[in-house]
C-alpha cells in the first residue's frame, strides 16, 4: 500500500498491515500454523531475545499472521499499534493492568461476562487492583 495515500476503511480492512508476497504474488495473508521458529545461529537467537533485532521467537510472543491483524486493526482505528489476544477476557485483563497500578481500585458494571467479574472480584489488591461491581 502506498504510505502517502489515505486509503478508505474498506481498503484498510482488506489490505492494511500486509504487503503482497513477492515470490508467490499471493494477496491473502498467509496463516502460519507453527509454535516456534528457527534461528540462524546462537547470536541471532540472543539478538531476538535481547530485543536488539525484531523477529519471530515463539508464536505466543509474535506471529506473522497476528502481526498483520494487529497492524490492520491499528490502521482501522487510527492507532499506531495494536495487540491481538485470544479472548475478550484477555483483552479486558490487559486493558485493566495497563490502566491501573497495584492497590488502585476499578469500578465495573455488572454486564461484564461472569469470568470477567470473577477477575474484578478475586484478584487481591497486592497483585494489581481492587475491584468493585456496581449496578443491577
Amino acid at each position: 500500500m502506498n504510505p502517502n495515500h489515505r486509503h478508505g476503511f474498506n481498503t484498510l480492512a482488506l489490505h492494511a498491515g500486509q504487503e503482497p508476497d513477492l515470490v508467490t504474488y499471493a494477496r491473502a495473508v498467509p496463516v502460519y500454523r507453527t509454535s516456534s521458529y528457527l534461528f540462524r545461529d546462537a547470536k541471532h537467537a540472543a539478538d531476538l531475545f535481547g530485543l536488539k533485532e525484531l523477529g519471530n521467537i515463539y508464536t505466543r510472543i509474535m506471529n506473522p499472521t497476528t502481526d498483520v491483524l494487529e497492524k490492520r486493526m491499528a490502521a482501522l482505528e487510527g492507532g499506531i499499534a495494536g495487540l491481538g489476544v485470544a479472548s475478550g477476557t484477555s483483552a479486558i485483563f490487559y486493558s485493566i493492568i495497563n490502566c491501573t497500578e497495584a492497590g488502585e481500585e476499578i469500578i465495573s458494571a455488572r454486564n461484564l461476562l461472569w469470568r470477567d467479574i470473577h477477575h474484578v472480584q478475586r484478584y487481591p489488591a497486592s497483585i494489581w487492583y481492587c475491584g468493585t461491581i456496581c449496578g443491577s
